[in-house]
């Protein structure tokens, strides 16, 4: 009885996770046509409903199969036969990860799992064993680029709208030409090797690959705009460092059709060899996967590790608990109990904030967050310090049970250095460019409808590669809903003597002029902030920007009633 019961079981859940794939792919197709019609809201509306989808399928299916097992849900015995069964059923299916992470997705929300239960999930992940292909197009150069480019642009399903090609191939084989004359490679590529599919994000198409010759991998990502009907090139991008950018933790999720998907992570870290697994699968559009990729990464590195989890570094926040295992690089913040004065915000706007910034276009600028549940950790790995902080400041989230430390409740990120310790200890060339990259995330991040609320340097951190991403989420805000305003002049001696604001303002109203001794810039550095983003101090450029967002806030206003 049980050994049929629990086939029936097995497929029932092999069977919901296929019918969770089958509808992320039709999503996924959908943004060649948004695309071509230059469709930004219902893009924005499928990326919002895409990511979604996974929680929604694994609440259907608990609730399918718990209402089946009825007192028998939680019984260890019988989910250990279903286990086998389901293991024995997917493991040659391309991608089983997939499969065997939304299994444990099923049992954790039926167990209420604290940890890992390796009786009822599966505890390791193929990664670096891909079981499939993926399809690429070969383009031999035979001694001529642009011909190899030509083909190129006429393979691509939105190749027909390309109005310039003669240019769009000029613009392509003479960078190609140019990084391979720069003295970084002999000759010429000998062939160009891409995927098939297409990476489709916000308003731009990507197709990317790598160049091949005299033994080397060179990347290729071709970034491709449509304006007014027409496409054209917007990019080319041969520099690991800005593919990996694109391919970052600061990047919203790609929309790619891929037949499997750890396939085509083995030939993208084929010229991004440093770029971890779970990054991969998230910007791909897999978050589940990539938190059960990190996961497992952390574990790893906690079996092979001695280090402690210590405060990170940088000032202590009032909303969260910061700390880090110092080998490794990532940073685990936890909300505190109370927040301290000024803030007047709660756990629930937080939880909220954090939400918005994952559905969110995050530009480039905007970290990616994962959420994570009912974590067990070492009570050993942890300096008695920060035990001692997270318990008495964030025991809402944090207890003890027996050797380990519990986290009900936590956000994990990469690791970056904080902007104002940075600018600090970074070289003179070096600070100036973080500086102006700082007025540049602001303006990043204002095109895409947001202002980050505590402009400070300690909010900002700053990548391998000198680039400035916002990480503290708690006063994050559409630029939309603040109002922007001029500093209202003193009347007369006494107005321009008060220690206190002698004129009227709202919890919404945002004084530019206000900010610049506020944010502490070193004054080394302060001219050349000014000099290069004089206007961002003032209230008539964030209410451009302002004037600017109403598409971008009926986007995210149809983000709220999907997440409703």
């Amino acid at each position: 009885m049980d050994a049929a019961f629990t086939a029936a079981a097995a497929a029932e859940i092999a069977e919901h996770f296929r019918l969770y794939n089958e509808e992320f792919g039709r999503i996924t197709r959908r943004a060649a046509g948004y695309f071509l019609a230059e469709d930004w809201q219902a893009a924005q509306r499928d990326a919002v409903t895409r990511i979604e989808l996974y929680e929604a399928r694994v609440a259907r299916c608990v609730a399918v199969i718990g209402g089946r097992l009825q007192a028998r849900r939680a019984e260890a015995a019988l989910w250990s036969g279903i286990k086998q069964a389901y293991e024995s059923l997917v493991a040659r299916r391309p991608d089983s990860d997939f499969y065997r992470t939304f299994f444990n997705s099923v049992t954790r929300d039926l167990f209420g799992t604290v940890g890992v239960n390796p009786d009822v999930e599966f505890c390791a992940t193929s990664v670096g064993r891909a079981a499939g292909s993926v399809p690429i197009r070969v383009y031999r150069v035979a001694g001529s680029l642009p011909t190899a480019v030509r083909e190129i642009l006429a393979d691509l399903p939105f190749g027909a709208a390309i109005a310039d090609v003669d240019s769009a191939v000029h613009r392509i084989s003479a960078e190609i030409g140019h990084y391979f004359a720069a003295g970084r490679h002999s000759g010429a590529p000998e062939s160009i090797e891409l995927i098939e599919p297409v990476f489709y994000r916000g308003m731009q198409a990507f197709v990317v690959g790598r160049l091949i010759g005299d033994g080397t991998i060179t990347p290729l990502v071709l970034a491709f705009a449509n304006l007014q009907n027409t496409v054209r090139v917007d990019a080319v991008m041969l520099s690991r460092a800005d593919v990996s950018s694109l391919f970052g933790y600061a990047r919203s999720y790609f929309h790619v059709d891929l037949p499997v998907v750890s396939a085509a992570i083995t030939l993208l870290r084929s010229f991004m060899p440093r770029k971890p697994v779970d990054e991969l699968y998230t910007v791909l559009g897999r978050a589940k996967q990539g938190k059960t990729e990190r996961y497992f990464a952390l574990q790893r590195h906690l079996d092979k590790s001695i280090d402690s989890f210590v405060h990170a570094p940088g000032e202590r926040g009032l909303v969260m608990i910061v700390f880090t295992l110092p080998s490794h690089d990532l940073v685990f913040k936890v909300i505190r109990d109370n927040f301290g004065a000024p803030k007047t915000t709660t756990r629930a706007d937080v939880i909220e904030r954090y939400q918005f910034v994952f559905r969110h276009d995050r530009a480039g600028r905007l970290v990616d967050a994962q959420e994570f549940k009912q974590l067990r950790l070492p009570r050993a790995r942890f300096m008695p310090a920060l035990t001692e902080d997270l318990l008495d400041h964030a025991g809402e989230s944090c207890r003890v049970e027996g050797e380990d430390l519990i986290i009900e409740h936590c956000y994990i990120e990469r690791r970056l250095r904080p902007l104002n310790l940075f600018l600090r200890e970074a070289e003179p060339a070096a600070a100036e460019s973080a500086i102006l990259d700082y007025g540049n995330a602001l303006r990043d991040l204002a095109a895409s409808n947001v202002f980050p609320g505590d402009l400070l340097l300690k909010n900002f951190g700053v990548t391998s590669h000198g680039r400035v991403i916002f990480y503290d989420y708690d006063e994050l805000c559409l630029v939309s809903d603040c109002v922007f305003r001029d500093l209202p002049r003193a009347r007369n001696e006494e107005e321009e003597a008060s220690a206190e604001p002698w004129f009227h303002f709202g919890p919404r109203d945002v004084f530019p002029e206000q900010w610049l001794p506020f944010l502490a810039i070193p004054s080394a550095l302060s001219d050349v902030f000014v000099r290069h983003h004089g206007c961002l101090l003032t209230a008539a450029w964030w209410r451009a920007q302002a004037a600017l967002a109403p598409e971008a806030a009926a986007a995210l206003a149809v983000q709220s009633s999907n997440a409703a």
